[in-house]
């Protein structure tokens, strides 16, 4: 199932919003099987000192293709520094097609790949309901480089779920007003997919 045949990959993705990086980093803290591969564009961006909404269509498509490298860069690294271990990722491959200005299947073309072939990178995916469904989002409180207002986070989790639901071991956690909840409730989808 992934291009890594020594390790085991699974994503936490879902709309901005939907936790994925406290979650990641409490699981992988409880967890000492499971390694951190960070999320890539809130490095890029940060690199980049800017948001995606200010930026031309151009400059989408470069930062793009700059979070592509580094996730697939970052994946093989850490796979490589953690022999035996799980990594847990904080987003994949995948999640660049909902900010390609033309689209997934565009975003597939430009990187010469599939997304069937991204699919295959991973072992199994959780994806993760954003806050803003039931109005407890903070915006960029928590993300500086986030930009997203409530319905774009929204609907930007609707469609990394149309994406990622094509794959084979997908798991759904919906939204929780406790942390404490959902992390207990993506562990146990974790656990699943990792077959205990």
């Amino acid at each position: 199932m992934s291009s890594c045949s020594s390790c085991f990959k699974y994503v936490l993705t879902g709309g901005p919003g939907a936790g994925k990086s406290v979650i990641a980093a409490e699981l992988v803290r409880r967890d000492a099987r499971l390694v951190l591969v960070p999320e890539a564009a809130t490095q890029v961006y940060k690199r980049r000192g800017t948001t995606w909404d200010r930026l031309d269509v151009n400059n989408r498509r470069a930062a793009q293709r700059e979070i592509y490298r580094l996730q697939v860069e970052q994946e093989a690294r850490i796979a490589a520094e953690n022999p035996g271990r799980m990594l847990l990722l904080d987003r994949g491959t995948i999640d660049g097609a909902t900010y390609w200005p033309e689209g997934p299947d565009d975003y597939w073309r430009d990187l010469g790949t599939s997304l069937d072939e991204e699919l295959s990178r991973y072992h199994g995916v959780i994806w993760m309901q954003t806050a803003a469904a039931i109005g407890i989002y903070d915006g960029a409180a928590s993300n500086e480089v986030r930009f997203e207002p409530e319905s774009a986070a929204i609907e930007s989790g609707r469609r990394l779920l149309e994406l990622w639901g094509r794959h084979p071991r997908v798991r759904r956690v919906d939204v929780y007003r406790n942390l404490e909840d959902k992390i207990s409730a993506v562990m146990v989808a974790l656990r699943e997919l990792m077959g205990e």
